[in-house]
């Protein structure tokens, strides 16, 4: 399951009710952490041996509309989630990443500020020469309660 973060609720509180300015960012970048973030803190990014974050920026083609999974229009559905519509690939590790545990999305593809994250279903060693791969319709993001 996913989170958001303390920092995008409150940009999304202060825009949406208190008319204050928010510019919503150009790129969202996917990112791996070997350690569990929260709503304030980031947790523990994956960092060297050729890792980087992943762009996939917000279109109706990378990300699928709320009325399910690989939909390309805007959102129309009543079940407040997206997910991936495109896979998301990371470089092949030059030596091991450690134990994965997490994926997060930012702003931007280094620093900047994460904006939302969840646990991955199965925590997964990466050693140098694994492909990492969220296939399709892997990576979802649900705003509903």
């Amino acid at each position: 399951m996913a989170a958001i973060t303390d920092y995008l609720e409150n940009k999304l509180i202060d825009r949406l009710f208190r008319g204050q300015a928010y510019t919503f960012p150009a790129g969202l970048h996917v990112g791996l952490l070997t350690a569990a973030p929260s709503d304030s803190t980031g947790g523990t990014e994956v960092s060297g041996n050729a890792y980087a974050r992943q762009d996939l920026p917000p279109s109706l083609t990378n990300w699928a509309g709320t009325q399910g999974a690989t939909t390309t229009v805007a959102s129309s559905g009543t079940t407040g989630t997206t997910s991936n519509n495109v896979a998301i690939t990371f470089p092949t590790p030059t030596a091991s990443w450690g134990t994965v545990t997490h994926f997060g999305v930012w702003d931007a593809s280094s620093s900047g500020n994460l904006l939302v994250y969840g646990a991955l279903n199965i925590a997964k060693t990466i050693n140098q020469g694994d492909t990492v791969t969220f296939p399709i319709s892997s990576l979802s993001f649900q705003i509903d309660n």
